[in-house]
């Protein structure tokens, strides 16, 4: 669409565009459907930059041993406010005196 609006530039001054609905613009259709080649023999010819070629690596593996996971579990254990959530989420239910357990943000977060 550009390499028109470039194209037809000079005649600005000189031309009207008029919208058409439907199936009365059948001009459209035609330049649509058969778009010039971006070859040096187009007038609108516009020259494409060559990107780099640049390798996207989209894998990583990582190795954790069980000491991280260990330490994940004990971390979790030890904080009070998610062993109380812990507790809440398995038995399902909503136990005042647990919910009033919980920190103020985690209240709120838990409500």
């Amino acid at each position: 669409m550009i390499r028109w609006k470039l194209s037809i530039q000079e005649y600005r001054g000189n031309m009207t565009i008029v919208h058409k609905d439907g199936n009365i613009n059948k001009n459209e259709d035609g330049l649509r459907r058969w778009p010039l080649p971006n070859s040096i023999d187009n007038p609108a010819y516009v020259e494409e930059e060559a990107s780099p070629q640049i390798p996207i690596e989209g894998i990583s593996v990582i190795d954790l041993n069980t000491t991280f996971f260990e330490g994940l579990i004990s971390s979790y254990t030890q904080d009070n406010n998610c062993s109380i959530l812990f507790q809440l989420l398995i038995k399902d239910c909503k136990y005042s005196s647990l919910i009033h357990a919980l920190d103020e943000i985690w209240k709120e977060s838990y409500d």
